[in-house]
């Protein structure tokens, strides 16, 4: 803690930059736990498909790219990734089922070509 304190005392700019710099790598080195985690759990593996999943969860949970997932929802490009499956279909004025079905084929289509 000594070392900290003479470093701020003679540099106290570069001892914000480190203090930052150790900060986002924590803040990420947890986030990539938290995450692994997660999708470790066979749980979240090939979930149904509900209206709040967003199309890139659904590439996750699925293990699609997520350009299979796009083309089956007929999007242009995913270009707000908050955007939830819901959304597109109110957009689209098709229930959210349709749009599942949709998905499961080209799931099936994806892993039929991929094996």
């Amino acid at each position: 803690m000594k070392r900290l304190f003479s470093a701020w005392r003679s540099h106290p700019i570069l001892t914000i930059g480190f203090i930052f710099a150790v900060l986002f790598t924590v803040m990420f080195a947890v986030r990539s736990v938290v995450f692994t985690i997660y999708w470790a759990n066979p749980m979240h593996h090939d979930r149904s498909v509900e209206g709040w999943m967003t199309p890139r969860y659904i590439a996750r949970s699925w293990s699609l790219p997520d350009k299979v997932v796009i083309d089956a929802l007929n999007l242009p490009a995913l270009t707000d990734r908050r955007q939830t499956l819901a959304d597109i279909a109110a957009r689209q004025n098709v229930p959210v089922q349709a749009l599942e079905q949709g998905i499961a084929e080209a799931a099936a289509k994806f892993r039929a070509n991929s094996e």
